[in-house]
């Protein structure tokens, strides 16, 4: 039995995560600014100051040997957030700054692992090509991405100057129950009947449900395979955006109602409109290589993505009717 800290045990991957490893018999504290919304079975460690300000308090109070921190906690990407220095100092005190502070912390006391849940967009947006692994060029092109990759390079740095076992997870679009941002919004507007101007979309797009995620997690956190390791990880066959959304159609029983618009009058009408990056993201193709986890962890995606999106409908389903 491991003991496992958590941050951000009470979001959206939190959960599912804390789940996994539980049933997996392992101890779980979840590391949270506010309590409540943990799952049964996990003990909450509150720290309320900003960016993990009060996390060696907290450390302090719980009792028994921390193995692996898994550090989920971030400030995320929101797709029309301006791009300014603020916004990058912001993203950088608690995607940077605080990250470290909790390595710093896992260290001090004890931890022998620490996975950190980047992101894709720490490498790129697109993948020119070619399916991005984990020796492509990091090329991020906003504030979130840049704090991501950032963070990265501190903690690889903080690992080789203290031993501390640093594992890097780099997912693309998470979906399940629960999920929020503009994934629901794909879901509200196909439950809607709303026209999507998506239907001649060839490229494809890596994305990632959410207990995929959990399991990968779990066995970063808990297989020896994995020390030093730099791991992608996505659903298998990458749909385009419009497989995606016909699926999405298929799952809530509510065909998807697709207008086949060219991509590049998409794209013309993205900058017309100021949107142009937005549209670059639902227009252009970002697969991700999963090769090294699963040849070194022998893992592989427990679900499929129709899966996925079946029980991300059930989810859909039952809270409109609490509605």
């Amino acid at each position: 039995m491991t003991q496992v800290v958590v941050t951000g045990a009470n979001g959206f991957v939190g959960r599912a995560l804390c789940r996994v490893l539980l049933n997996n018999g392992h101890q779980v504290a979840g590391l949270v600014r506010r309590s409540g919304a943990c799952p049964t079975g996990v003990a909450e460690w509150v720290d309320a100051k900003p960016d993990f300000a009060g996390v060696d308090a907290c450390w302090r109070a719980a009792p028994g040997d921390v193995e692996c921190v898994v550090h989920l906690a971030a400030r995320v990407h929101v797709m029309n957030e301006a791009a300014s220095e603020a916004a990058q100092r912001a993203f950088d005190a608690t995607n940077i700054d605080a990250t470290l502070r909790v390595a710093r912390a896992a260290h001090r006391n004890g931890a022998r692992r620490f996975v950190y849940v980047s992101s894709i967009k720490a490498v790129a947006e697109s993948d020119g090509g070619r399916p991005l692994d984990e020796d492509t060029p990091a090329r991020p092109e906003d504030a979130y991405g840049r704090s991501k990759r950032d963070a990265e390079q501190a903690l690889k740095q903080f690992g080789d100057e203290t031993g501390l076992d640093i594992v890097i997870v780099r997912p693309p679009l998470v979906y399940g129950p629960d999920v929020r941002a503009n994934f629901l919004r794909m879901m509200n507007a196909v439950a809607r009947g709303m026209p999507l101007p998506f239907g001649a979309i060839s490229s494809r797009r890596s994305l990632l449900y959410v207990g995929n995620l959990a399991d990968a997690l779990l066995h970063c956190a808990t297989d020896p395979r994995a020390a030093g390791g730099c791991f992608h990880v996505a659903d298998d066959d990458p749909p385009s955006v419009t497989e995606l959304l016909r699926m999405i159609g298929d799952a809530l029983g509510r065909p998807a109602r697709l207008l086949p618009v060219p991509g590049g009058v998409l794209r013309l009408l993205g900058k017309l409109t100021g949107r142009g990056p937005q549209i670059d993201r639902l227009t252009g193709s970002l697969q991700v290589d999963t090769g090294r986890l699963k040849r070194s962890l022998d893992w592989k995606p427990p679900f499929t993505t129709r899966q996925g999106l079946a029980a991300t409908a059930n989810w859909y389903r039952s809270r409109d009717t609490r509605q």
